[in-house]
């Protein structure tokens, strides 16, 4: 008849775990205990490697620029300083359920070229894929209308409407869509663009999916280049819009630049869209 300590050695080797060299009795609970603990360590281990996979998996899909994070940001001026503290409000207001499911969120940044607007939402992204890993999505809407277009051509080769089809299906159900250079270079979109956006504004509405639109436009030319059905979509949503100010701040922004800006302090001033 097997040994107690036969019968462990024998349950340690199934269970591929090490057996004691020296043959000493261990009661069961504590044999239990140090199994589970070990068990624990690797499931935990386990789960921290497929949460870096799936957290790798988003930012791969979201067309982010890595170097948009906060810990390149300078806050040295009060635009920004009140622009990140705005931004971290919104990622962490993610914490809450009620808030998550309250209804869909927009920020509109607006100001000149230079002045960090893409950064910064590219840190509320790169922050929201650590922390809770929310979906995210960095276009440009002047690439997308263009892409847009291409789709109609039935004559072509290339798989434009495909492409298209599946841009479009990621512009609907991704969690946080930031659209950069909304209306650039344009007075006002085709009735017809108006109209494509407007139905996406609104369709992610209804499935409570959060916005940033980035623009150098104010708000009237906004409202103006959009049209009134797109601009009607936006106030839909709980919306804030962030005003950054001054000249260009590109070559001072990012923590490894070393150029000083010359210009004063500009203002960040918050308004809530209704």
């Amino acid at each position: 008849m097997d040994r107690i300590t036969d019968k462990i050695a024998n349950l340690a080797k199934a269970l591929n775990k090490p057996v004691d060299p020296n043959n000493e009795y261990i009661d069961y609970k504590t044999l239990r205990k140090q199994y589970e603990a070990q068990a624990n360590t690797e499931i935990s281990q386990l789960q921290q490697r497929s949460k870096k996979a799936r957290v790798e998996a988003i930012h791969g899909r979201s067309d982010l620029n890595p170097k948009w994070t906060f810990s390149n940001l300078v806050e040295d001026s009060d635009d920004v300083i009140e622009a990140v503290s705005i931004a971290q409000s919104f990622i962490a207001a993610h914490d809450d359920p009620a808030w998550r499911q309250s209804g869909s969120h927009m920020m509109i940044f607006y100001g000149d070229y230079g002045r960090g607007k893409s950064h910064i939402a590219g840190a509320i992204a790169h922050q929201l894929i650590e922390q809770y890993e929310i979906s995210v999505l960095y276009r440009q809407l002047s690439t997308i209308l263009e892409m847009r277009n291409f789709s109609f051509d039935f004559s072509a080769s290339d798989n434009a409407g495909q492409r298209f089809r599946e841009i479009n299906h990621e512009l609907l159900t991704v969690d946080l869509l930031i659209l950069d250079e909304v209306c650039v270079n344009e007075s006002i979109l085709k009735k017809n663009a108006q109209s494509w956006f407007g139905n996406l504004l609104r369709q992610r509405l209804v499935n409570k999916k959060n916005c940033i639109l980035i623009t150098n436009h104010n708000l009237a030319e906004l409202e103006n280049a959009l049209g009134r059905y797109c601009y009607e979509s936006i106030r839909e949503y709980d919306t804030y819009k962030v005003r950054f100010q001054g000249p260009s701040r590109r070559g001072v922004l990012s923590a490894d630049q070393e150029e000083e800006s010359s210009s004063a302090p500009p203002r960040y001033q918050p308004n809530q869209v209704r």
